[in-house]
């Protein structure tokens, strides 16, 4: 960052000879000189108060109050948990005093104590908590919540503007604890899946506001603090690793009704171990057939100049409608924002009912809005203004650091649907399975998902319930675990449409349950019979085994769609533990909360 008149205490002689000297210093001078420029500091303030002292006998030095600084979480994929553990770690720097926690594992009791509270959360579902901030979202919008007058706070929401109840949690939140009676130290911040500038914003907004504290640091301390930088992950979503693909293969048999194919990514010279329930998210780019429809809707020219972001930065028109916004999904912000610029008057009546962008935006993209409701001589600089950046795509990883260190493996589905006339592709899904061949490469990053862990035992039995592509985390748990050469038991519910082409994996699954890796397998193929069966019946069949390995101790684990099937495993699971353990409908719940609790029921669903 350079020294300026505008974000600095210097004048501008002073900014101009301090950027000159930092221009020429090794990273190892400027630790070495940010330790005795604290020294110096710490030295002179000593000083100061011991003169103070000595002529009046009490210090005169002005104590910084410090108030105690609570972060709380609520996280379904881990990416809520990351922010709030940056923002731990940020405010440490400062020198504050920090907790931070899972909304389930804080105590109720303990919010009337708190005096700066920070929450982040994700939105699950339609407008629902995260799983591990249910208790504490239900208590404080319960009778019991005390009082909380003397509480500053502000949240964080994350969620995806594509759902009709966008970061509702976090609203909810935000809402709730100014009832009570908190003062919001700044306004609630609410992220689109491209969380990381919105987000960085809020907390240096945070640390502007409640004020910076001395540093203590000495030399020593400094120079471990760029030890721990330089041993940090040196790719991320904002720096993504070119991976090469290795392999790309169709899952699937001749006949099937789908496409999964297996992806095979090399990872040398990443340098970041995963583990099973991780995720790797892909940048993808925008089918070149849609981008050359919507360049010819728009009348516009490939090459064209455009701006793609408040900065004003620009890209040629081809390659941002590619590479940078997303053009394939309405969302109502968008719909709304094109409505003020379009210029058209049908549009800027319809959007004023929100029950009709929520079925507008349904299975439309940005071609079928422009020709629906053309607009009125549309300038460059308005995509910007309406469009967000195309996000990424998160897979969650099917193969073991263990077994291969230096690749990664996806198992992705391929999206195809006709709607409104059109047919309609998965941006991510689709370019693997049609437009990228072993050689080419894709920009990614590692994403640790905390809430969705594998024990690394001999004692915890494991239950994995992974229909179509949700197989994918537990193909690398089974991977790590004959790597670990682990003992516990291992069953895993798989189901997909037919038998003969849709057994993904089918003879690794077979191979480990001979080998004894992997001790039951259940099957369900939809398709096979007059009557569909699923996963979820399945569990049911089997009753009392299942209910018997949750005696034993067993972990159960969801990994697929949220729509239906998570929602039918949970309601087969609760009936299992109605039926084996003989609880009325409410013990049931109230047993595989604690389950939850326990880390022994966790699901990764999207």
């Amino acid at each position: 960052m350079e020294l300026k008149v505008t974000n600095s205490p210097f004048n501008q002689e002073q900014s101009e000879k301090l950027n000159q000297v930092f221009a020429t210093l090794t990273n190892e001078q400027k630790v070495w000189l940010s330790g005795y420029l604290s020294a110096s500091a710490i030295q002179a303030n000593a000083s100061d108060v011991t003169q103070a002292t000595t002529a009046t006998g009490v210090s005169s030095e002005p104590k910084l109050s410090k108030r105690a600084i609570t972060v709380l979480f609520g996280s379904e994929t881990g990416n809520a948990q990351g922010l709030a553990e940056t923002l731990e770690s940020k405010l440490k720097e400062k020198d504050f005093d920090v907790t931070i926690a899972c909304m389930e594992d804080f105590k109720p009791k303990d919010l009337k104590k708190v005096e700066d509270l920070f929450i982040v959360t994700a939105t699950h579902g339609e407008g629902d908590p995260p799983d591990n901030a249910i208790t504490f979202h239900e208590f404080l919008h319960s009778r019991k919540a005390p009082k909380l007058n003397d509480l500053r706070y502000s949240v964080l929401a994350l969620g995806d503007e594509s759902y009709e109840f966008f970061c509702q949690t976090g609203k909810d939140f935000d809402k709730r604890l100014e009832e009570l009676g908190a003062e919001r130290l700044i306004p609630r911040v609410d992220c689109d899946l491209d969380f990381d500038e919105p987000a960085e914003k809020w907390m240096t907004e945070i640390l502007e506001t409640i004020g910076q504290a001395s540093s203590q640091a000495s030399t020593e301390q400094a120079q471990a603090s760029a030890e721990d930088v330089s041993a940090t992950q040196t790719y991320s979503r904002s720096n993504p690793f070119e991976a090469e693909i290795l392999e790309n293969i169709k899952l699937n048999g001749r006949g099937s009704n789908k496409e999964v194919r297996h992806i095979e990514l090399s990872l040398e010279g990443f340098n970041e171990a995963f583990e099973p329930g991780d995720c790797i998210g892909i940048f993808p780019k925008n089918d070149p057939a849609v981008v050359s429809e919507l360049i010819n809707t728009l009348v516009w020219k490939p090459d064209e100049s455009v701006v793609i972001n408040d900065k004003g930065d620009t890209l040629p028109l081809e390659e941002a409608l590619t590479s940078h916004f997303e053009i394939t999904k309405l969302t109502k912000s968008i719909v709304t924002k094109a409505a003020d610029i379009f210029g058209n008057g049908v549009l800027s009546e319809k959007v004023k009912k929100d029950r009709w962008i929520y079925g507008y935006v349904e299975g439309r993209d940005l071609i079928d809005l422009i020709n629906d409701f053309p607009p009125e001589d549309l300038q460059t600089d308005a995509l910007h203004q309406i469009l967000r950046k195309l996000p990424a795509r998160e897979y969650s990883i099917a193969s073991s650091h263990q077994a291969t260190p230096d690749e990664v493996h996806l198992t992705i589905g391929a999206v195809r649907y006709h709607a409104h006339d059109r047919d309609r592709n998965g941006v991510c899904s689709v370019q693997f399975a049609e437009r990228l061949q072993p050689g080419d490469t894709v920009p990614l990053y590692l994403k640790k998902n905390p809430n969705f862990k594998f024990p690394k035992t001999n004692e915890t039995p494991v239950i994995m319930i992974g229909p179509g592509t949700g197989v994918a985390p537990f193909r690398s748990y089974i991977q790590e675990k004959e790597e670990l050469d682990l003992n516990n038991k291992a069953w895993l519910f798989f189901g997909e449409q037919h038998f003969t082409t849709d057994f993904l994996y089918q003879t690794e699954w077979q191979g480990w349950l001979k080998d004894g890796v992997l001790d039951k397998l259940s099957v369900a193929f939809s398709r096979d019979s007059e009557e569909k069966v699923y996963v979820q019946h399945r569990i049911e069949e089997n009753s009392k085994e299942f209910y018997q390995w949750i005696q034993e101790g067993a972990a159960i684990y969801i990994c697929g769609d949220e729509k239906c099937m998570a929602k039918d495993v949970h309601q087969a699971i609760l009936n299992v533990i109605q039926t084996e353990g003989h609880y009325n409908e409410e013990e049931a719940e109230a047993f595989l909360t604690q389950l939850k609790k326990d880390r022994r029921y966790q699901r990764d669903i999207y």
